[in-house]
């Protein structure tokens, strides 16, 4: 049986590293951090050892906002 918290509490399958989102996007790991730094796209950081993390929703709805804007 699952607590509320193991059903609220995202998995880790529900973020990607910072390598993973780059490439995913296209970009460089150095350009998504200068898109944290500036607001772009969100980073999240790991509790443990702060490393960036991005959501793959997150990743998934930006890609669709840029699609979007090039077709135009």
């Amino acid at each position: 049986m699952f607590t509320m918290l193991q059903k609220t509490r995202p998995t880790i399958r529900a973020y990607w590293t910072i390598k993973q989102a780059a490439e995913f996007i296209g970009v460089t790991t150095v350009t998504l951090r200068t898109w944290d730094k500036l607001g772009k796209l969100r980073a999240y950081r790991h509790p443990a050892n702060r490393y960036r993390l991005y959501k793959r929703s997150e990743l998934e709805a930006f890609m669709k906002r840029v699609k979007k804007r090039r077709v135009r």
